[in-house]
């Protein structure tokens, strides 16, 4: 997905007529909501939580990663993440290791344990996102797939020209 420029601004939503019915980020709240509890759901049999499932899918798709990269990358503070880790490594499913280089910098990665608790991941993920999908066709399902692919395009757009104008601020500073 590459970053491009974003257009001008939509103009669906108005002070005058704002309502949670058509709210997207409410919309999106709800249903990130019930993901999270349908995910502890199913989850919960495999010892896992749906805090815990992003960091082990991370390290499965991307590998060895320092602590930190983890923490930005997954939108968690350094505290939360390094208490997140003491409990996937406590269960055996993550290992530690600290740079030689830098101590500072520690490297994560799924212990032997971790990638065989992973085997599951796509079926317990298929059976939460498909019980949200109920009802939808293959063509709303694409459908939907590409506009949120657009919405997130948006987003990395607009947090790359805040970037870009930050910089650009403190070059004249």
């Amino acid at each position: 997905m590459s970053i491009d420029k974003p257009s001008e601004p939509a103009r669906f939503y108005r002070a005058d007529s704002f309502s949670s019915e058509e709210s997207l980020g409410w919309l999106m709240r709800q249903i990130k909501q019930s993901m999270v509890a349908e995910a502890d759901r199913v989850l919960g049999p495999h010892d896992l939580t749906h805090a815990q499932w992003p960091v082990l899918l991370r390290l499965r798709f991307g590998g060895p990663t320092a602590s930190a990269a983890l923490a930005r990358d997954l939108a968690m503070d350094g505290g939360a993440m390094t208490r997140l880790l003491d409990r996937l490594e406590a269960k055996g499913l993550i290992q530690r290791e600290r740079s030689s280089e830098d101590r500072r910098v520690v490297t994560v990665s799924l212990s032997e344990a971790g990638h065989r608790r992973l085997r599951k991941a796509p079926e317990v993920l298929s059976e939460v996102f498909n019980a949200h999908l109920a009802g939808f066709t293959e063509t709303e399902f694409r459908t939907l797939i590409h506009l949120l692919q657009r919405m997130v395009a948006n987003g990395q757009a607009l947090a790359h020209k805040k970037s870009e104008e930050a910089s650009d601020d403190d070059a004249r500073s």
